[in-house]
Order: C-alpha cells, then structure tokens, then sequence
C-alpha cells in the first residue's frame, strides 16, 4: 500500500494537535494509521491458507482505497491550516487562536 506520510510523521501531526487541542488533524491520522493496521492484517490473513484469500483480498483493497483518500484529505487539512509541511509543525496563528479559545 502506498504511503506518502510515515508513521512518525503522523505521530508528530497527532502531538500537536493533542497539545494545542485541535482534534481533527489528529482524527484523520488516527484513521489513517487504523487503517494501515487493517491492511496489515487482512494481508497477513490472507497468506493463511486456511482462509479465504478472496475475502482478505477484497477487504486489503478496499482498505488501500480509504487509505489513499484520507492521505489525501490530510494533504488538504495541512495546507488549508497553514501547517509547515517541510517540519509537520503547525502554524503559530492556529496554537494562538485555539489558546486564545481557552
């Protein structure tokens, strides 16, 4: 499966977000990272063979697609908060507003 964000990077985006209680960043990355875990073992599964491999397959496939749409979506959040992509840090306008918010 494709991948264009690395687990740590979506662990550093989930801190972040945490930090600055700014939930949905981290939402989607706990998506995404769910369903790696999900693609993972519907591959693992389907190497058994005991079980059925057309089932493990359908549900490996349909995973990757939601995968790559939310990979997307994150691409999408990032740029519309005004995230650093480079450094995966968020903006010092969006910590100030949430602070301000408390």
């Amino acid at each position: 499966m494709k991948q264009q964000f690395e687990a740590s990077s979506l662990s550093r985006i989930i801190d972040q977000a945490l930090v600055y209680q700014c939930a949905c960043p981290a939402q989607v990355c706990s998506s995404i990272l769910e369903l790696r875990e999900l693609y993972n073992y519907q591959r693992d599964c389907g190497n058994d063979s005991g079980n059925d491999r057309n089932v493990h397959d359908a549900i490996a496939e349909a995973t990757s697609r939601a995968h790559e749409t939310m990979e997307q979506c994150l691409e999408q959040i990032l740029a519309i908060e005004g995230w650093d992509t480079a450094t995966l840090t968020m903006p010092d306008s969006l910590r100030k507003k949430i602070a301000k918010a408390l």
